[in-house]
C-alpha cells in the first residue's frame, strides 16, 4: 500500500486507488492512514466525524462507511491480482478484511510493508538533524532537504477534517517548519546567502511574523552585501508583529538589527558570515577588523 498525506490524501493499493470521493468515508481513511498499521478505536473515529456528539445510530452509519471501504479495497486487489488466492509479504492471502481490519474494538489500517509519506519525511529529518548535530552540513541540506521535497501541499487537502485530523496536520505543519528552519540553516552555514535569498523573501512574506525566517533573511541579506534591504526586512516584521496583537521583535532580532545598523555605518560592503553569530558560521577566518565593526559575535545566541 501507497499513503501520502503530505498534500491531498491518496492511498493505492498496489498502484489502484482505494480513496473514496464522498466525504465521511474519505475523513475515516484520513484518520486511519493517519495511524497506519495501528489500531484506531471506533470511539476515536465517531469523534472525528461527529465532534459534536455521534447522532443515533452513529455505528451503523460507521460500519457502512467501513464496508464501502472494503469493496473499494475488493476492487483495488482484484485489479492487481492481489485477491484470497495472492498473497502479500508475509505470504498470507490479502484481503479487504485483513487491509483493513477489525481488530481490538477498532480498525486497523494495513499498509503490507508499503510506503508512507509522512513516515519517509521523518526518517529523512531524523537524518538530517542528526547530521546537523554532528557539523556535517552538506548532509544535512540534503537530508532535509528530501524530507521537504516530500511535500507536495498542506497536509490532508482536500478532507473535511474533524479534530484529530486538524490536531495531526498543525503537528505536521510545525514539523515541517521545523525542518525548514534547520534546511535554511545548513544552507546559510555552507555560504550559500546570495541563493537563498530568493527563497527566504518569498518564505518571509509567507509567514510575515515568523521571527526565525525573517533572522535568516535578514543574515542573507547581510551577508549577500544588501544591509538595506535587510533592515526593510526587519521593518516589515515589525510591521506584521504590531499587527499581530502589538508585539516586538525578541532581543535577538533586536541585537540583529542593531548589528546590521553598525555594518551598514561602517560602509562595510559585506560582512564574513562568522561575525553572525547565533546563525550558521562559515569555517574560514574572520579578520579581526570586521569582528570589531560588526560586533556582534557574540550578543546573538
Amino acid at each position: 500500500m501507497d499513503v501520502r498525506i503530505l498534500g491531498g490524501l491518496s492511498v493505492r493499493e498496489n498502484g489502484v486507488s482505494i480513496t473514496p470521493t464522498a466525504a465521511a468515508p474519505r475523513q475515516l481513511l484520513a484518520l486511519l492512514a493517519a495511524s497506519a498499521d495501528q489500531v484506531v478505536p471506533v470511539t476515536v473515529l465517531m469523534e472525528e466525524v461527529w465532534p459534536s456528539g455521534a447522532p443515533r445510530g452513529a455505528r451503523v452509519e460507521l460500519h457502512s462507511h467501513i464496508l464501502g471501504l472494503r469493496v473499494l479495497i475488493t476492487a483495488a486487489l482484484a485489479e492487481s491480482g492481489l485477491t484470497a488466492g495472492g498473497a502479500d509479504t508475509d505470504g498470507d492471502a490479502r484481503t479487504a478484511e485483513t487491509v483493513l481490519a477489525a481488530q481490538s474494538g477498532g480498525y486497523r489500517l494495513d499498509t503490507g510493508g508499503g510506503s508512507h509519506d509522512v513516515w519517509q519525511f521523518e526518517r529523512a529529518a531524523g537524518a538530517g538533524y542528526r547530521a546537523m548535530e554532528a557539523g556535517d552540513l552538506p548532509r544535512a541540506a540534503l537530508r532535509l532537504g528530501e524530507a521537504l521535497a516530500l511535500w507536495r501541499g498542506v497536509p490532508y487537502a482536500g478532507v473535511d477534517a474533524g479534530p484529530r485530523l486538524r490536531a495531526e496536520t498543525e503537528r505536521l505543519e510545525a514539523s515541517r517548519l521545523s525542518v525548514l528552519d534547520q534546511w535554511i540553516e545548513a544552507q546559510l552555514g555552507l555560504g550559500r546567502h546570495v541563493e537563498m535569498v530568493p527563497e527566504l523573501a518569498l518564505l518571509a512574506a509567507r509567514h510575515p511574523v515568523n521571527e526565525s525566517l525573517h533572522g535568516q533573511f535578514m543574515v542573507a541579506l547581510l551577508r549577500s552585501g544588501r544591509a538595506d534591504d535587510a533592515l526593510e526586512a526587519y521593518r516589515r516584521l515589525c510591521v506584521g508583529l504590531q499587527r499581530d496583537g502589538g508585539r516586538e521583535p525578541s532581543a535577538r532580532l533586536r541585537r540583529l538589527h542593531r548589528s546590521i545598523l553598525t555594518v551598514r555605518d561602517s560602509g562595510l560592503a559585506r560582512i564574513p558570515a562568522q561575525a553572525v553569530g547565533g546563525w550558521p558560521r562559515s569555517p574560514r577566518p574572520v579578520p579581526a577588523a570586521a569582528l570589531a565593526v560588526a560586533g556582534m559575535a557574540a550578543t546573538l545566541v
